[in-house]
């Protein structure tokens, strides 16, 4: 039987003629979908399949977003339901805590800290107990005080931008209570802001003197007490801006500053250049060196004027230089340092016209540490200053002491009363400390020390009998807690 051929009508053929190029990609795929017999179908029955072709293609549809959601919804490989709904709960959270952070400008924010309650015993001074957070008045700067007993507490943020901004504070011993005798919290405040490149840097504000290889935190001082030339001969601190400049294995730097003052007195105007560079020679070794240059306060007590009063001393000229070195590998530690100063009309002796003269001294210290075990460690140090000229005389101390030690040395006059022997001739100045130190766990460690000082002539006061001897005795123990 011969398939006989339909054609449509002409007024069918003028109704189809419009939707056919719409419907040419359609018809294909009913062609595929829905077989087509021999026979003819009307507009009505392909309209209708072209729906239900449609309806099918929206049920596809939301199965397969109903897929994609069971599928988001489904544990990660190795989590079952219940861990990782409390995974997306810790996403939640964190994403949150991160944005609560940044809004209250937390992030980049780091607190450090440390207490170190220390016991002293004083053998001239006659004293033996505790001493933690005692003022710098009370007795003033000295050797056998110097930062010990101190609380500690530093906030470093550092911006997107790199910029870096410091906040230490430490009651009644910080170094603004130390160089200007204040009762001031502030130990350092400063900032450090990029300039070309994160190697490039302007540094300002209140900051803590850099000379030496001895740290002023006792965190990161292996002895409970410093040495000779920081007590004596180095500045405190520095109000004022500059540079630092990070090349290679060289960091340099530089600040135009007031030394150990905030403020320049009233017809003052000299700053002092104060400078530090550092050289890593290698993972294990390394040197630096640093001067001071200007001006800065004379503590002497002045000349006296033809109605004999006692003319006050204005800031006179400083040049400070040290050069230190360490070795550190291992068990082993090796440190040392030279110093080299001098201040005009700081003199502790006038000459015999009764005008000032300059102060010199040239000072050295070395200190060993060996760890016998990881968590126990021996350190033995040395230090020596020449301060003969003009009766001696060292940075900030002017005047004869007898509790740090210098000045001429002194004699009995026979009669219950003690003057020098020779006014023009200052002491040289020793100390030999012996220490451990004791890691009890990552926060605390336990310090003991012993500490002999002594000089050419009797210059320690001894506070019970009122005589002088040549020589002194501490004996110390502490607990350093950070974190």
């Amino acid at each position: 039987m011969t398939p006989m051929t339909l054609k449509p009508t002409a007024h069918a053929a003028g109704r189809a003629r419009p939707l056919m190029p719409a419907l040419g990609a359609i018809a294909l795929a009913l062609a595929a979908a829905f077989p087509v017999t021999a026979s003819a179908q009307s507009n009505a029955e392909l309209l209708g399949e072209l729906k239900a072709l449609k309806a099918r293609m929206a049920e596809l549809e939301k199965k397969l977003e109903a897929q994609e959601a069971k599928q988001a919804e489904a544990p990660a490989p190795g989590l079952t339901p219940e861990q990782q709904q409390d995974f997306n709960r810790i996403a939640v959270k964190t994403e949150a805590l991160e944005d609560a952070r940044d809004m209250m400008g937390l992030k980049n924010l780091k607190i450090t800290g440390y207490v170190d309650p220390t016991f002293v015993f004083n053998q001239r001074d006659h004293r033996a107990g505790f001493q933690f957070l005692n003022s710098v008045g009370d007795g003033g700067y000295s050797y056998d005080n110097s930062y010990i007993g101190m609380a500690l507490i530093d906030f470093t943020k550092e911006t997107d931008s790199g910029a870096r901004w410091k906040l230490t504070l430490a009651p009644q011993r910080s170094t603004q209570a130390v160089s200007e005798g204040s009762s001031s919290i502030v130990h350092e405040a400063s900032v450090s802001v990029p300039l070309t490149d994160l190697q490039t840097r302007l540094i300002a504000g209140h900051i803590p003197d850099w000379s030496g290889y001895e740290y002023l935190p006792a965190t990161q001082n292996k002895l409970i007490t410093h040495n000779l030339l920081f007590d004596l001969t180095l500045p405190t601190a520095y109000t004022g801006a500059g540079l630092e400049l990070t090349r290679d294995k060289w960091i340099i730097k530089s600040v135009l500053a007031n030394m150990n003052g905030s403020k320049r007195s009233s017809g003052e105007k000299t700053p002092v250049l104060a400078y530090r560079v550092d050289y890593a020679k290698g993972e294990f070794q390394g040197f630096g060196f640093a001067g001071v240059h200007g001006k800065a306060a004379n503590n002497s007590e002045g000349i006296v004027d033809g109605d004999g009063a006692v003319v006050s001393q204005r800031d006179s000229r400083v040049d400070l230089f040290e050069a230190d070195a360490y070795f550190i590998r291992g068990d082993v530690t090796l440190q040392g340092q030279v110093s080299l100063g001098r201040q005009l009309k700081a003199s502790i002796t006038p000459d015999a016209d009764g005008n000032l003269r300059d102060a010199y001294w040239t000072g050295l210290s070395a200190l060993a540490a060996y760890k016998f075990e990881p968590w126990l460690e021996g350190v033995v140090r040395a230090d020596y200053i020449w301060n003969k000229k003009n009766g001696g005389g060292l940075l900030t101390y002017s005047l004869a002491d007898g509790v740090n030690g210098i000045g001429p040395g002194m004699v009995s006059d026979g009669a219950g009363g003690w003057v020098a022997g020779d006014a023009n001739k200052g002491v040289n100045r020793g100390a030999l400390t012996l220490g451990l130190s004791y890691n009890f766990n990552l926060n605390t460690v336990f310090k003991a020390e012993y500490r002999y000082d002594w000089a050419n002539g009797a210059v320690f006061l001894d506070s019970k009998s009122g005589e002088y001897k040549k020589n002194n005795q501490l004996l110390s123990t502490a607990v350093v807690v950070s974190f």
